[in-house]
């Protein structure tokens, strides 16, 4: 895996180059192009001149951008085009492109920011919070890449900037609802590794991690746990088209 910063339209990023090679893109924002959370504090024509930005930046290969309203759940969509722009589209915590010239987004902020991608140019994106983990709603994007016969096993998974392990500290619960292991006491979690786990077990070989840790690394990602109100995305543009 090969990690660099670049700045495209003022946008500043850590860009993935994992899937290069099929002709996907894929990358995160960092605190340096600003948050991208409709709720937090920052005014609301800043945070949409921050996705306008976004959006220009990806017209020429994705007139279609579409993000997902996320709600801590394991919900996955599948996009079919038939709109022009930015497209906010219901409750979900992933969604897959299609067609050819959509981008996907997903906010985070601590949270994991899953990019899958096939060789044929199909990709999803998914937002995995420790709910999300223990919903296995990585596995149930993975399960809709081999719906259409695309297989796990020529699948690459990304898992981008998030909490680390030795930054994730959660109650007895929690921890017993992520590891299925009886505890009575909080402990810390590792969702990128846990993860991984499931999307090995799902059968695909190909999975790295950045080495970027939102908490950590607080000056330049946003970090829910550090207390910002920010989000970074994660966007990923894919190539072809979904055959059925």
């Amino acid at each position: 895996m090969t990690i660099a910063d670049t700045s495209v339209s003022d946008v500043s990023k850590e860009v993935i180059t994992d899937f290069d090679e099929w002709g996907i893109r894929a990358f995160t924002t960092t605190r340096d192009a600003g948050s991208f959370g409709l709720s937090g504090t920052d005014p609301v024509n800043e945070v949409m001149g921050r996705w306008t930005a976004v959006q220009k930046e990806l017209a020429s290969a994705a007139p279609r951008l579409a993000s997902i309203r996320q709600v801590h759940g394991d919900r996955v969509l599948v996009h079919t085009g038939g709109w022009e722009g930015w497209l906010r589209a219901g409750e979900a915590d992933g969604h897959i492109a299609s067609e050819r010239g959509i981008a996907l987004a997903v906010g985070v902020a601590d949270c994991v920011p899953v990019f899958i991608a096939h060789p044929s140019g199909i990709v999803a994106l998914v937002h995995s919070g420790w709910r999300g983990t223990a919903a296995r709603i990585t596995r149930k994007a993975i399960d809709l890449f081999e719906r259409y016969e695309y297989p796990a096993s020529d699948l690459a998974v990304h898992l981008g900037p998030a909490i680390c392990g030795r930054c994730y500290e959660v109650s007895a619960e929690v921890r017993e609802q992520l590891t299925g292991q009886p505890t009575t006491r909080p402990g810390h979690v590792d969702l990128r590794s846990l993860i991984a786990e499931q999307a090995s077990a799902a059968g695909v070989r190909r999975i790295t991690v950045s080495s970027s840790c939102t908490r950590c690394d607080n000056d330049r990602f946003f970090s829910h746990r550090a207390g910002d109100a920010g989000r970074q995305i994660a966007v990923m543009v894919g190539a072809l088209t979904l055959e059925t």
